[in-house]
């Protein structure tokens, strides 16, 4: 093993999962960092991993992480901490790294951000800071800021209960268009990118499905993936918020999140498309009805 190829993947959810497995089917090998040594772990070791337990807010983890690494992929779940972990990560990497290129997963938001806006969440701020930090390092970056996830479960569970209660989505995103990305194509990316870093350093990939609907146009893809009728209800904010976020207990933090997602939804902040899933990888970003049509049946239940 050459150590410049070796991928440290800091980040292991579900983009981090599929990018792990995309690079171990080349025979790239992989390293994963997470929080605890438990059965997850042992499910990547299984994959084909090596793995460290460690703490991107510690950098002395990070160091020992970074060890041998060549190129690196940095992504955390929705957390206050993601800019001290972007800071530790970046000032590790310079005085203790050697990488040909550091991944960086970002949001889409952070392209219509400015130095002073403030109508994005905390965690969009955060994700706009982490960038100016990385770029300030000098190290070798490639940004990638999908969209909102296919996955998200916005468009998954709670879809997918109010589907089967009664044959709707129920969202605040009024007349706002969107153009959701499903995380195997963002994935996909990744593990292009981190395949062969060096042509990608210094450029942003801005990650969408095919095209921009509205609600009621995403309602009719639901309806021809499943085979029976989806209809769009539109639901207050403020109603949506206390009702579903509230009782979900989710963290301050998150929830502040995914409540401005609906706000800027509904704003027309998510009306978005490019090809940049085709263009790098040859094969397009799948559509809301082929995503929904493959999961047909945790749809209906």
């Amino acid at each position: 093993m050459v150590a410049s190829d070796l991928v440290l993947i800091a980040g292991v959810g579900g983009v981090g999962r599929t990018v792990l497995d995309r690079l171990r089917a080349q025979d790239v090998p992989v390293r994963a960092m997470v929080r605890r040594d438990d059965e997850r772990a042992a499910e990547l070791r299984a994959r084909g991993a090596e793995v460290v337990v460690g703490d991107l807010t510690r950098p002395e983890s990070v160091a020992a992480a970074l060890e041998g690494v060549g190129r690196m992929y940095f992504a955390m779940p929705v957390s206050p901490d993601h800019l001290l972990a972007a800071t530790v990560v970046a000032t590790v990497a310079r005085e203790h790294g050697d990488l040909a290129g550091l991944v960086d997963m970002s949001q889409m938001t952070v392209s219509q951000m400015t130095a002073t806006s403030t109508a994005e969440s905390h965690q969009q701020r955060l994700h706009w800071l982490a960038e100016q930090v990385f770029d300030w390092s000098g190290l070798p970056l490639t940004h990638i800021r999908p969209t909102s996830f296919l996955d998200n479960p916005l468009f998954t569970t709670l879809a997918a209960q109010s589907i089967r209660e009664n044959g709707t989505i129920a969202l605040p995103f009024g007349t706002g268009r969107t153009s959701p990305v499903a995380m195997d194509d963002v994935a996909r990316v990744v593990a292009t990118v981190l395949s062969d870093p060096a042509p990608h350093v210094g450029h942003v990939y801005e990650l969408t499905g095919p095209r921009t609907v509205d609600m009621t146009e995403m309602a009719e893809e639901f309806s021809r993936a499943l085979g029976r009728p989806v209809s769009y209800v539109e639901v207050p904010l403020d109603r949506w918020r206390a009702e579903v976020l509230v009782k979900a207990g989710l963290p301050p933090h998150t929830e502040q999140h995914i409540a401005t997602m609906a706000r800027l939804h509904r704003e027309n902040r998510y009306d978005r498309a490019t090809d940049d899933v085709e263009r790098l990888t040859g094969v397009p970003a799948r559509t809301i009805e082929t995503f929904v049509a493959a999961r047909r049946d945790f749809y209906l239940g």
